[in-house]
């Protein structure tokens, strides 16, 4: 998967490791906080990138979510949901990049 991180990313993780393993902590220690499985957290953080207009973010959890074995119509349903509360617009902006990575597949 580190070939598809985003190369400042890597590089800020090869230079500052303590940041990174911080960050990696604080996500574990989130992931742990509730009941969500690794699936839906991953929605969750999909649908989150779209309303943030994080493009790479949304290609990530859209990889992260099929890894987790979310199924794409699943996923394609993330960025269909944001239609009423974030608008058409985003939501297709959401769905464009979800597309990115599933017709890759």
């Amino acid at each position: 998967m580190s070939d598809q991180l985003p190369k400042p990313f890597v590089q800020m993780r090869d230079d500052y490791p303590q940041i990174a393993a911080a960050y990696d902590s604080l996500g574990e220690a989130a992931g742990a906080a509730g009941p969500l499985d690794e699936t839906s957290q991953h929605l969750v953080k999909l649908g989150m990138s779209i309303a943030a207009g994080l493009e790479g973010a949304a290609h990530s959890h859209t990889r992260r979510a099929l890894e987790a074995g979310a199924s794409p119509e699943t996923i394609r349903q993330v960025a269909l949901l944001a239609i009423t509360t974030l608008g058409l617009p985003r939501a297709m902006m959401g769905l464009t990049w979800i597309n990115d990575i599933l017709d890759a597949k």
